[in-house]
């Protein structure tokens, strides 16, 4: 069905063309208001009335002459009809609709797939400090993440993904002092420990672990290295450093887990050491984008949309967090990658403008809006019919591996990923773990296991094999709930391009939904494994054409799409 919308499209904007010069090259078909109107509708007409100062329906009927006089229209299209003050409604013939199945058959995991553009996109997420184990929002960051590169990959790109570790700063002191409290043996609520709001302490459990482990001279190793604690109590750089590559571990095993990979971890510590804060500095001073003032050096951020001046380095020499912000989008940039997204939390919202203003004060060809944004609130954790605010290990807040262990990878990855990213989300623990459907994920993986077992019933029976549907007759596929079904398989790759332009993964979570719904619809509607073989075959293409795109949509999420449940 994308090669006959094609056809459409091209004579739509043919049509269009000879009522007005270049309004073809904005031809598109919208979806009707309810199904029963038809498949298609143009709104091209009420468009158009304004600035040639004519009627709407009336051009409406001139376009609808010009759509029925094509081949495409007369090959493809049942209807076309006039509705209010201009509105086009095409209905489809069924064999238009039918073409679908042969299209997804045929391409198979590829169905819905852009070819390569050629173009590289690196996608930054998670990038947690190494101070404690992820949690539960590090784990919707996460799984936007992964999904938001799926889906550049389904649009040909060439994604590479990142892992910014803030190694440097205030909060790696904290680390390393709390494990060095615990190994003396002081824990929360020792009048030793620092206590109060503002106390700079880590109180989970993990510390304790991480002294234990130090104090033993264990080994640990994390992607990127491999650490010996040297046991000394008084070491504080051995303490930082293992605390470090501890933690660097955990968030390994949690990544793991939750089936997340990375190509490469930043680390924000080779900013300074290899010179890229300095050089950044800079760029900024020689352009004439700085100025000295009590003591402090100011970036004229205001110059670039900033509601005001932002201090850079600070009276005591050291810099404040957006300033390698900007260094390490420079090395992206210098790096080959024009397209960069960052996922991060709404709490990251006011370095947006600092970090851009710099980005372009910095004279170094890189475009206004650079880099893109996704931001994403924090999640809440239902369970029980409680809200469950603290984990034992983590001393405040549910981690992610609590989450995975309490369900499952797949619910974790399809309920953070089923609202936009800057929606509040509960995440209902017991929900998750019903089987029925209310519950989305489970909703979705079944209808793709209940296809799986019709196709393994009708092979079983002698069935040649799936690859052999993909030329099969479908003229049979005439039923409404079967023409439903097929309109809603042709939807899928506009909605992954779609899904991709609006950073929206949230959109495959609702057509995963709504492509089931018409699937259960349809195998309520109709027998599969009828005795009439011409129609057996017909349907049970249908459907093993629904458990493809099924299968795709649920990858694009990262979730599994099981044969049997």
């Amino acid at each position: 069905m994308l090669s006959v919308k094609q056809d459409l499209l091209a004579a739509l904007a043919g049509g269009l063309e000879k009522i007005l010069p270049g309004a073809g090259e904005k031809a598109a078909f919208e979806l009707p208001k309810m199904a029963a109107l038809g498949d298609f509708a143009i709104t091209a007409a009420m468009q158009l009335a304004k600035p040639l100062k004519a009627n709407p329906r009336a051009l409406g009927e001139q376009l609808r002459t010009e759509l029925l006089a094509t081949p495409a229209f007369q090959q493809w299209v049942d209807a076309v009809e006039i509705a209010g003050p201009g509105f086009i409604n095409i209905k489809l013939k069924p064999a238009a609709k039918q073409a679908v199945v042969h299209e997804v058959l045929t391409a198979g995991t590829a169905f819905g797939t852009q070819p390569d553009k050629g173009e590289r996109v690196l996608v930054e997420f998670v990038s947690a400090n190494p101070t404690g184990p992820l949690h539960v929002g590090h784990g919707r960051q996460a799984a936007l993440g992964d999904a938001i590169c799926n889906l550049f990959q389904t649009q040909g790109w060439n994604v590479y993904r990142e892992f910014y570790y803030n190694d440097a700063g205030v909060q790696i002191g904290t680390l390393a002092s709390s494990t060095h409290l615990r190994a003396q043996g002081f824990k929360p609520g020792d009048p030793e420990w620092p206590s109060g709001e503002k106390a700079a302490a880590y109180n989970g459990d993990y510390i304790n672990d991480i002294a234990n482990d130090f104090l033993a001279k264990k080994t640990v190793k994390a992607d990127d290295r491999e650490v010996t604690a040297s046991g000394d109590i008084n070491d504080m750089d051995s303490i930082r450093e293992f605390a470090v590559a501890y933690l660097r571990r955990e968030q390994d095993l949690d990544l793991r887990a939750f089936e997340v990979r990375f190509d490469n971890f930043y680390l924000e510590s080779s900013l300074y050491t290899s010179g890229r804060v300095e050089a950044a500095v800079n760029k900024l001073i020689a352009a004439g984008k700085t100025y000295e003032q009590d003591g402090a050096l100011w970036l004229r951020s205001t110059d670039y949309g900033d509601d005001k001046d932002r201090v850079m380095r600070k009276t005591d020499g050291s810099y404040t967090y957006f300033v390698p912000d900007v260094a390490y989008h420079i090395a992206k940039w210098e790096r080959g990658f024009h397209r960069v997204v960052n996922i991060q939390g709404t709490d990251h919202h006011g370095t947006i403008a600092r970090v851009r203003a710099g980005l372009q004060a910095a004279s170094v060809g890189i475009p206004e809006g650079y880099p893109d944004y996704v931001l994403h609130t924090m999640v809440r954790v239902m369970r029980g019919g409680e809200e469950v605010k603290i984990s034992k290990r983590a001393g405040s807040y549910v981690t992610l591996r609590d989450v995975i262990d309490w369900t499952s990878k797949d619910a974790v990855r399809f309920f953070l990923l089923s609202r936009k990213p800057d929606t509040e989300y509960m995440f209902d623990v017991d929900l998750a773990l019903a089987q029925n459907n209310d519950n989305p994920v489970y909703y979705v993986q079944y209808a793709h296991a209940r296809i799986c077992s019709v196709l393994a019933a009708w092979q079983e029976q002698g069935g040649a094999g799936v690859e052999s549907l993909a030329k099969v007759d479908l003229s049979p596929l005439t039923s409404p709930q079967a023409q439903a079904l097929m309109m809603q398989l042709a939807r899928y790759p506009e909605m992954l391009t779609g899904a991709c332009a609006d950073f929206a993964p949230h959109d495959v979570t609702f057509y995963l939904r709504d492509l089931a719904a018409s699937y259960h619809s349809y195998y309520d509607a109709e027998r599969i494994l009828v005795d009439d073989e011409q129609v057996k075959l017909a349907r049970l293409a249908l459907v093993a054409a629904t458990a493809q795109v099924l299968h795709n949509g649920l990858a694009v999420l990262g979730v599994s799409a099981p044969k049997k449940m």
